[in-house]
């Protein structure tokens, strides 16, 4: 059975461009973020984690890329959970869910006693969304695959007690990197992805004292390492009183809680 325990948790089961997944854990208000995994692999990830499908509710689509939604065709026809999407998002979404199955989110939105707030991101799509999560007091923020956060939201997103946020590239190796010219331009365009130095830069604006948990999602194998990405931001961090870290492609990370 589901723990109805006063705590948020998560944890993530894949975070890189070959799929992302995770899961938040709000007492009787459990939620997926994203299945760019088949639904197998997520089943898989669940039971070894002593979760079942049963228990989860909803899930949280961030945008539409397959890295995100890979899963989620077989998702729906094995599960009767609702997607929660904003309303931009369904034209590109409509062949693969249901209208019944759909539940469309507003900027703020509370189910149950779970708040959910959209945090408007800039990604090369119709829209793309990161979530605020609070339960009991306690905040998550989901953010990854946005060239840049509008300053509005930066105040919106302070102070949480748990982050998630892409750091996808270094910017001297992508720039000496593989990728054709065409490429390197999306990722470091106002619509591709943030950067380690403009992650660590954010992260230093918005933590408080009680943050107690960073994850750096999304990280590029071939324009960054996990090595590069920790030591950017632990640097700018430097002296503060929190866990950081990595969410990899392949390894879920550990069920964080507060």
């Amino acid at each position: 059975m589901p723990c109805l325990c006063t705590n948020l948790r998560f944890k993530t089961f894949a975070s890189g461009s070959k799929g992302n997944c995770a899961i938040v854990l709000c007492g009787k208000i459990n939620i997926i973020i994203d299945i760019g995994i088949s639904y197998l692999t997520l089943k898989r990830n669940l039971e070894q984690n002593n979760f079942d499908i049963s228990y989860f509710s909803a899930i949280l689509i961030t945008h539409t890329h397959s890295d995100h939604i890979k899963g989620l065709s077989s998702l729906m026809k094995q599960t009767k959970l609702k997607v929660l999407i904003p309303k931009e998002m369904y034209p590109e979404l409509k062949e693969i869910i249901p209208i019944d199955r759909i539940a469309f989110l507003n900027d703020k939105n509370k189910i149950d006693d779970v708040e959910i707030d959209l945090i408007h991101t800039s990604h090369d799509t119709v829209c793309s969304v990161g979530y605020i999560i609070t339960y009991n007091n306690k905040s998550l923020v989901h953010i990854t695959d946005t060239g840049y956060i509008n300053r509005k939201y930066l105040k919106l997103m302070e102070k949480k007690d748990i982050y998630l946020i892409e750091s996808n590239h270094d910017e001297e190796m992508l720039m000496n990197g593989p990728y054709p010219s065409f490429l390197k331009q999306r990722v470091i365009s106002d619509r591709g992805h943030l950067s380690n130095r403009t992650t660590a830069s954010y992260l230093e604006q918005i933590i408080g004292d009680n943050t107690k948990y960073i994850l750096l999602a999304h990280i590029s194998e071939k324009n960054n390492t996990e090595e590069l990405a920790y030591k950017t931001t632990k640097e700018k961090l430097q002296g503060k009183n929190i866990k950081l870290l990595i969410a990899h492609q392949n390894e879920p990370s550990p069920l964080i809680e507060v």
